[in-house]
């Protein structure tokens, strides 16, 4: 199905229901919450998922995964999508969102689920193709696109901050002087609101961020240089270190 709200086929009587929807550049999907697990893949563009826990960005040719229940808002940068609405007793992929790696098989098999019947044959070849897409979902690459967000509020206005304002070398000290802490409780506490130190959290904003950026055809050096990385090469070190590629092998990837 094309272009229908989940709203209009959720009573279908099948475990999976998959649908495909294009959105313009810039369109909000508002926060709304799904019965059915979602697995959103952008065939195009680039998405931007937002919950109370953190970011995702999802750059072309990736999926996230949102588990049923969840609150979620998305940001459409040019997205074709393809989605899969699953009975939560389907698949178990855990209780938060996920950026997931796409493998060649699973894309067409996505793409062919969207032109299936609604009410397709369990027993047929569209039930088998079904079948092997949960397969597929279940071993996908978990992909570390995830900004986790801390819940205390002034930790969580200086995380917002920065997410509009991504510095490199900003040093955790200048954090723990706005906190009115030691540098020692600041980072105890950012690890336990965050599960990651200052430094990993601040590596990676810069490179999901950066991942949005590069799929819409930025160079690297402009991002390297707002991002306040001395040289290209330095940002590519570093998104290396995040991804286990360089910028130019990941883009690679979003290639159909």
């Amino acid at each position: 199905m094309r272009n229908v709200s989940i709203e209009v086929l959720d009573d279908t009587p099948r475990a999976v229901v998959a649908t495909g929807t294009d959105y313009s550049y810039g369109y909000l999907l508002p926060r709304h919450i799904h019965r059915r697990a979602q697995l959103l893949y952008g065939a195009t563009g680039v998405m931007q998922v937002s919950t109370r826990e953190g970011n995702w960005v999802v750059p072309p040719q990736r999926a996230v995964w949102i588990p049923a229940g969840v609150a979620h808002e998305v940001l459409m940068l040019g997205v074709s999508t393809r989605s899969l609405y699953v009975e939560p007793a389907a698949v178990d992929l855990g209780p938060r969102c996920q950026v997931l790696g796409v493998s060649p098989l699973m894309r067409n098999l996505l793409l062919e689920a969207v032109e299936m019947p609604l009410e397709y044959d369990e027993r047929g070849r569209d039930g088998v193709l079904i079948e092997l897409l949960l397969h597929e979902l279940r071993r996908c690459a978990h992909l570390p696109l995830h900004i986790p967000l801390p819940v205390e509020p002034r930790l969580l206005a200086l995380c917002q901050g920065f997410l509009q304002n991504a510095d490199a070398h900003q040093p955790p000290q200048q954090w723990a002087d706005a906190l009115h802490v030691s540098l020692r409780s600041f980072n105890r506490l950012f690890r336990l609101q965050t599960g990651l130190s200052f430094s990993q959290w601040r590596q990676r904003d810069c490179v999901v961020l950066a991942l949005a950026r590069l799929a819409q055809g930025s160079p690297v050096t402009r991002i390297a240089l707002d991002f306040g990385y001395d040289s290209p090469a330095a940002f590519s070190t570093m998104f290396r270190r995040v991804l286990g590629q360089a910028p130019s092998v990941w883009l690679k990837g979003t290639k159909v």
